[in-house]
């Protein structure tokens, strides 16, 4: 009886050195039974997640944030003055049809779809070839003016320059107002969001008008274009592809 008691001390003072002295084996042992998940998995359903969210973003079409700079197109000109070397000076160089410029002691640089800071970081760099650090000023001239496009059931349809701020109501005023077949309550705004798609909204300028409140006229954009049809307009798609544009407007 005596030693089944001693016995049973020991056994209990080993597993508490046990557990004192080594508390990783416990962890240790839990780990194995309890394996981490396979790290390859995991990526493997990361990348098929992130596969198929690129999928579905592939097949919708995205909005872009349009760059509000103006863009150097064919036809604009500008002044480029040196501030250290005016034998560089140049006045009215004009972009060519195929977007080059020809330019003294560099020949031809293409410019046509650049901001301003971007063509005076473009001429800079190229200068620099003939140049020590060029200081480089550059003014437009002569360009393309922002602009809005009326169509359809207005007095007088066609292309008006956007200047300051100006509304959907002021801009049906400016291009002569509703014809008596106007259909006021589905004025159509096309609003170009990049290179090959354009945002459609249909406008209830009526009610606008009726409530007399005009917190929701919208301010146009350049490039903006609104149309008045004659007839109702039950359904539009929120997003059309610019070359689709012509079964909107008729081309002559």
């Amino acid at each position: 009886m005596f030693l089944m008691k001693k016995l049973k001390w020991i056994v209990a003072l080993v597993s508490v050195f046990f557990l004192t002295a080594w508390p990783g084996l416990a962890q240790d042992s839990q780990a194995q039974a309890n394996p981490a998940p396979d790290a390859s998995n995991s990526n493997s359903s990361a990348t098929s997640a992130a596969s198929s969210n690129a999928a579905g973003s592939a097949a919708t079409p995205q909005f872009h944030t349009r760059d509000n700079r103006y863009r150097i197109s064919a036809g604009d000109s500008f002044d480029l003055t040196f501030d250290l070397s005016p034998e560089f000076n140049q006045q009215g160089v004009t972009v060519q049809p195929d977007g080059f410029v020809t330019l003294r002691g560099v020949g031809d640089l293409k410019v046509e779809g650049q901001t301003v800071p971007e063509l005076t970081s473009t001429l800079r760099t190229a200068y620099a070839k003939i140049l020590h650090d060029p200081i480089i000023s550059v003014v437009l001239k002569d360009f393309e003016k922002p602009y809005f496009i009326a169509d359809g059931q207005v007095g007088k349809p066609g292309k008006y320059d956007l200047r300051g701020s100006v509304t959907l109501t002021e801009a049906i005023a400016i291009a002569g107002g509703f014809t008596d077949k106007a259909r006021h309550s589905q004025v159509l705004l096309f609003r170009r969001v990049d290179d090959k798609w354009m945002e459609a909204k249909i406008l209830n300028v009526k009610k606008m008008e009726k409530s007399g409140n005009l917190a929701e006229d919208p301010f146009l954009h350049p490039g903006d274009m609104l149309f008045v049809p004659k007839n109702t307009v039950s359904k539009i798609d929120r997003l059309i592809p610019v070359a689709s544009m012509g079964s909107y407007f008729p081309i002559p």
